[in-house]
C-alpha cells in the first residue's frame, strides 16, 4: 500500500516492490497518472493497481485503502508518501488551506496506519513513512511542510515506540536533501532500495528513525 505516488519517489517504492515480488496499491489523486504508471508497472508481472484517493479526507483515504485491500489482500507494508511541498510563511495565508495542507502532511498518516495496521498480514508488517530534513532544521520560507514533517517524525517515533514487541515495524526515512537532485545517494531508485531494506530488517534491528544525508 503506497499512499502518495508521483513520478518521483512514489514511483520508484511502487516499481522497487513490485520487481520484488509485491502485489502494489498505488494511491494519489490524479486517474490518468495511476493509469499509466499502473501500465509501466505491469511489466513487473505484479498486481499493480491505482486507487484514487485524497490524503487530506480521512473517510476517502480509508475508503480507498479498504478498496484496496478488499482487491489485492491483506498487505504486508504501508509506505505513506504523501506530502504538501510548496513556499509559505508562518503567518498569514487562508486557514482552511493550512488546514488542508496540514491534513495531508501528517493526519493522513495517521488514519493510513489506523486503516492498515489491523489488515496486515497474519498481523506482521511495516508501516513506513517518508519524512523530510526540515523536521530537523524548519524553513520559515517552507512553515507547513517544516511543520509537518515535524510532527510526522514526532507520530513515527511515538506509533513506533507504541507497537514494539508486536511484529509490526513503524519507522520513517528522513530525506534530508532534495530527492531526484543529482546526487546519487538522493535518487529515487536508491532511496527506494532503503524502504524494502526496512521492511526486510531483522526486527533486533528495528528503530523508529532512517536517516538519509
Amino acid at each position: 500500500m503506497i499512499v502518495g505516488v508521483g513520478p518521483g519517489l512514489g514511483l520508484a517504492i511502487a516499481r522497487t516492490f513490485a520487481e520484488a515480488g509485491h502485489p502494489v496499491a498505488m494511491l494519489a489523486r490524479d486517474r490518468a497518472r495511476l493509469d499509466a504508471h499502473a501500465a509501466e508497472l505491469a511489466r513487473t508481472g505484479q498486481d499493480v493497481r491505482g486507487y484514487v484517493a485524497d490524503a487530506a479526507d480521512p473517510g476517502d483515504l480509508r475508503a480507498a485503502l479498504h478498496r484496496a485491500i478488499a482487491e489485492l489482500g491483506a498487505p504486508d507494508v504501508l509506505v505513506y508518501n504523501a506530502g504538501v511541498r510548496r513556499r509559505d510563511l508562518p503567518l498569514g495565508g487562508d486557514d482552511q488551506d493550512w488546514a488542508g495542507v496540514t491534513a495531508v502532511n501528517v493526519l493522513g498518516a495517521r488514519v493510513a496506519a489506523d486503516t492498515v495496521l489491523p489488515e496486515l498480514r497474519d498481523g506482521r508488517g511495516s508501516l513506513l513513512f517518508t519524512g523530510g530534513g526540515y523536521a530537523l532544521s524548519p524553513s520559515r520560507e517552507h512553515a507547513s511542510l517544516s511543520v509537518g514533517k515535524a510532527a510526522l517524525r514526532a507520530y513515527v517515533r511515538v506509533l513506533h515506540d507504541h507497537l514494539a514487541g508486536t511484529g509490526v515495524h513503524a519507522t520513517s526515512v528522513t530525506v534530508t536533501s532534495d530527492i531526484g537532485g543529482g546526487e546519487a545517494r538522493f535518487d529515487p531508485a536508491v532511496l527506494a532500495r532503503a524502504y524494502l531494506d526496512l521492511h526486510h530488517q531483522p526486527e533486533a534491528e528495528w528503530q523508529h528513525e532512517l536517516m538519509r544525508y
